[in-house]
């Protein structure tokens, strides 16, 4: 049943995720791989919503992926184990800051700091700066993760511990200044 789940969308279940914690923390290599698979998107969209930044949230991604390996064994089965998982990336994200001088989880960054250079002109790269810019840091966590990981509304609820409206309210509103912000864009 689960191999069905990563192959279908690289989604999984909480309890699909839960078992596979469990034979984690039991050793089981291929598990890790599967769980890799099934979140490597999920996680590196997060990250980039905290850090801002490709090459912090891919550090932030490996360093997540080392902890969960070690650390799967300490999981307590609830329902909610991705929750779990960005618990460690968000707490990553703060060491990372402690070491680096960055004080603000999620504050403001220098414009250049987005690790897309500006001469890239594609759609998506101008769209993810504009957003960076932009959206606050729990509109870019939800964005990200919907436009990135391709993560359901209620999936990403489930995930940040957020009811589903709220989700979808933050969702919509940022919706609307990247639509602003384009605009004002395409006028200048």
């Amino acid at each position: 049943m689960m191999e069905g789940a990563w192959e279908a969308g690289r989604r999984l279940a909480a309890t699909d995720c839960e078992a596979l914690l469990r034979r984690i923390g039991q050793g089981d290599a291929e598990a890790f791989e599967h769980f890799y698979r099934a979140t490597d998107r999920a996680i590196y969209a997060y990250a980039l919503s905290l850090t801002r930044n490709h090459h912090d949230a891919q550090d932030i991604m490996m360093e997540a992926y080392l902890k969960v390996r070690s650390a799967a064994h300490l999981y307590r089965p609830g329902g909610k184990p991705m929750a779990w998982v960005f618990t460690i990336v968000k707490n990553l994200v703060r060491d990372q800051q402690r070491r680096t001088g960055r004080e603000e989880l999620m504050g403001d960054c220098p414009e250049g700091e987005l690790a897309i250079p500006e001469s890239d002109r594609s759609d998506e790269a101008m769209v993810l700066r504009q957003a960076m810019r932009v959206l606050s840091a729990e509109e870019r966590e939800i964005v990200l993760l919907h436009a990135v990981s391709g993560l359901k509304h209620r999936e990403i609820a489930g995930m940040l511990e957020r009811p589903l409206s709220t989700v979808l309210s933050r969702y919509h509103r940022a919706l609307g200044k990247l639509r602003a912000a384009l605009l004002e864009c395409e006028e200048v």
